[in-house]
């Protein structure tokens, strides 16, 4: 519906309203907003409050002025706006996305009475996605990068997604997406929602699983480096570990950033956190699991036997330990390893360079692990 030139700024309200209750009646009964995008982007900005002719002649009549003027404006912007409209996908007008410029500002300004730790902002594609459909996190709201992007099938799928769920879906700009994120590659969407933690045996009933093949854990001492502990969740969880267990004490946490490394896989493989390393260590071994470390090939280790990853076959129950960058195994994790395993090299190394990173190493290892467990199989 367009407005004639003759309509009064109090007829345009009029009929925003009255769009605003013909969208609710409509959709199943779900309660839409009218996106300021059916009129123009910047429209909402030039609407003005009627200014009533004071006594004093000359400033009513500069009021009265001004205000037929901005009317004018107004209305050649809405006859401009009629393109504008239709390049809009009807997928994301269904979605209604918020685009009035008071709400591209308020992701950044609001002061949400929420606990700045109760929430945390989810980025890309990916970890937006799953943390939608897994439901391991609260979803508050979603925000998305307003533009030509907001058009691409992946951008909208996260959008049907948050529709589904409830979840408040805007339109902001890329600034403000920047800054959301931490400057880091966001894909042009953000989700704010509740963050995860590690989990624990308590809260968690996968300690009691019967398996039908060995199983086989990985576990994480003191990895610090976000991106390589996401790297290696992508890892664990592409070849089929059953399970990735960390130390609590000098760890990287479960951020938005291992989300985002590992391409969402956080959001669907529980990471499991202990106190104390050493002590799970020791009650698995005496139910018949076997601890195997991991050392660089050029490792001094006396009273345990090294093996290079490609001789070792996986036969029973089995804790892979991985140590922190840098520095590896801590001495009295490797104190209780039955076997350490390393990845030779295939070429002679320069000094400094003798080493993989973590992640890398946890790739190679756990393939060379699980071929040997299908084979027996």
């Amino acid at each position: 519906m367009w407005v004639s030139s003759s309509s009064h700024p109090h007829m345009l309200r009029y009929v925003c309203r009255s769009l605003q209750k013909a969208a609710f009646v409509g959709s199943h009964g779900a309660s839409y907003h009218v996106s300021a995008s059916l009129l123009h982007p910047e429209e909402s900005s030039n609407i003005k409050p009627v200014v009533k002719r004071g006594r004093r002649e000359s400033g009513g009549r500069q009021d009265r002025k001004k205000s037929l003027e901005n009317e004018t404006t107004l209305q050649q912007k809405l006859i401009q706006g009629r393109g504008h409209d239709r390049r809009v996908s009807s997928e994301l007008r269904k979605l209604c996305l918020e685009d009035f410029p008071s709400d591209r500002e308020r992701p950044l300004r609001e002061k949400s009475t929420q606990d700045s730790k109760s929430v945390e902002i989810v980025f890309g594609i990916s970890p937006c996605l799953l943390a939608l459909t897994q439901g391991r996190r609260k979803a508050h709201k979603l925000f998305v990068k307003d533009g030509e992007a907001s058009h691409r099938a992946s951008v909208l799928k996260v959008c049907e997604e948050a529709y589904k769920q409830g979840v408040q879906v805007h339109r902001v700009s890329k600034k403000d997406l920047d800054k959301m994120s931490g400057g880091r590659v966001h894909q042009g969407v953000c989700l704010k929602a509740s963050p995860l933690s590690y989990l624990t045996e308590a809260t968690d009933s996968a300690f009691k699983i019967q398996y039908s093949t060995p199983p086989l854990w990985l576990i994480l001492e003191e990895i610090q480096d976000p991106m390589n502990l996401g790297a290696i969740l992508r890892s664990a969880y592409f070849l089929g570990v059953d399970r990735v267990a960390s130390s609590l004490h000098h760890s990287c946490p479960l951020s938005p950033v291992v989300s985002k490394a590992s391409s969402g896989v956080m959001e669907v493989m529980g990471v499991y956190g202990y106190e104390n390393l050493e002590e799970m260590l020791r009650l698995k071994v005496t139910q018949g699991w076997e601890v195997v470390g991991t050392v660089g090939a050029e490792a001094e280790v006396s009273r345990v036997p090294v093996t290079e990853c490609s001789d070792f076959k996986m036969t029973k129950p089995m804790l892979l330990l991985m140590g922190r960058e840098g520095e590896g195994l801590s001495k009295e994790l490797l104190s209780l390893c039955q076997t350490l395993l390393t990845i030779p090299p295939g070429r002679e190394l320069f000094p400094g360079v003798e080493s993989l990173n973590v992640s890398v190493a946890a790739g190679i290892l756990l393939h060379s692990l699980m071929f040997t467990r299908r084979s027996n199989r």
